[in-house]
């Protein structure tokens, strides 16, 4: 079976699909270019790829499912290496960011967990570590 033989409302839902991941990557692309600082921009392309990846491959598992065999859950691997890799990648990189500003001294973000320890504050004020 190809892609013609499908029915209508297949081809209508693997085409929304995968243009609402393709949307959803958009955006994503989108808020690197208009967020200001690093910190706001390695957000956007961490979440918004996952859900953008998730999509796209929910339309192939149809399309790939309807035109062969049986179910086809195989591409389901790469989302799933996709959803594992991609944040454990975003916290190394931002963990760098600030240890690297951090040591320039630059002001970085608040801490999130509450902890007020004295390298926190220290570098969370913006004067230089000495």
């Amino acid at each position: 079976m190809n892609a013609a033989d499908l029915p209508l409302w297949l081809q209508w839902l693997v085409a929304l699909l995968a243009l609402a991941g393709a949307c959803v990557a958009l955006l994503g692309s989108w808020g690197v270019v208009r967020l200001k600082t690093y910190y706001e921009r390695v957000h956007a392309p961490a979440i918004i790829a996952t859900l953008g990846c998730w999509l796209i491959m929910w339309a192939s598992v149809v399309f790939y499912s309807a035109t062969g065999d049986g179910p086809a859950f195989y591409t389901l691997l790469i989302a799933v290496f996709i959803a594992t890799t991609v944040p454990i990648s975003t916290i190394f990189l931002m963990r760098a960011a600030l240890f690297r500003d951090r040591l320039a001294g630059r002001p970085v973000p608040p801490s999130m967990s509450g902890s007020t320890s004295a390298s926190t504050q220290h570098g969370a004020s913006g004067s230089s570590l000495s």
